[in-house]
């Protein structure tokens, strides 16, 4: 008896974790693009510094916070120069409701510094060169390179990509950067950059972490996940 409900669990978590077929994989990207066309960065910018600095402050705090303080962060150091010539009580000051803001001031004046010494005072536009900003990791570097210069590198890979990419079954691996990989494994690379921000909307408005929304969800009836809320099936 122990041992059949053992195999049958065994058997549960397997349907549920498995990479996506192929066609299944179509219908997911179909539905998403029904349900979330033409999505872009909620992080708002008008230039690749804005956005790189939105995006290191987006750690750890929503994009809706981000928002309201960069207006004021921007006005007063507009640049990455003027950012790299700033004290850091200055920047921290503007930034201190999202959190870690000491870290975060550091991380932005260093990137800012090594953008105006390194780069000439452009935000680079390569994988390789961005990862050697404080502050950024391939999250921030993928957002950069995919909602600025329009370059599919990979996939962001955000708390809500991580949480919904276990619940469709589209990856096993536990972190970021393995999670990444499976999805570029298995996406086309154009929709490396739609899939993220699609993702990541599903992900705030519908497959929320606790009690996730499953009835209003365009996926339901794809989504193996063990803490679904409601099922077209029963």
């Amino acid at each position: 008896m122990p041992a059949r409900k053992a195999t049958k669990k065994r058997s549960r978590a397997t349907a549920g974790q498995q990479a996506a077929p192929a066609e299944r994989l179509r219908t997911i990207l179909t539905r998403l693009d029904k349900k979330y066309p033409g999505v872009r960065c909620a992080l708002t910018h008008t230039n690749a510094w804005e956005l790189l600095a939105a995006t290191i402050l987006s750690a750890q705090c929503t994009d809706v916070r981000v928002n309201l303080v960069t207006p004021a962060l921007f006005a007063r150091f507009p640049t990455p120069a003027a950012m790299a010539a700033a004290s850091l009580p200055e920047i921290e000051t503007l930034i201190r409701t999202t959190g870690f803001f000491r870290n975060k001031a550091k991380n932005l004046r260093g990137a800012a510094e090594r953008i105006t010494l390194t780069f000439g005072g452009k935000v680079p536009n390569t994988m390789k060169d961005l990862l050697t900003l404080p502050g950024v990791a391939r999250k921030t570097a993928n957002v950069v390179l995919g909602s600025w210069f329009g370059i599919d590198d990979g996939v962001v890979v955000d708390t809500h990509v991580l949480r919904i990419a276990h619940r469709l079954g589209l990856t096993k691996n536990t972190t970021p950067e393995k999670v990444e990989r499976d999805l570029i494994r298995i996406l086309p690379q154009e929709r490396w950059v739609d899939f993220s921000h699609q993702i990541i909307h599903l992900g705030r408005e519908i497959c929320i972490a606790r009690k996730p929304r499953c009835m209003d969800c365009p996926l339901e009836d794809l989504c193996q996940s063990k803490d679904k809320t409601w099922s077209s099936r029963r």
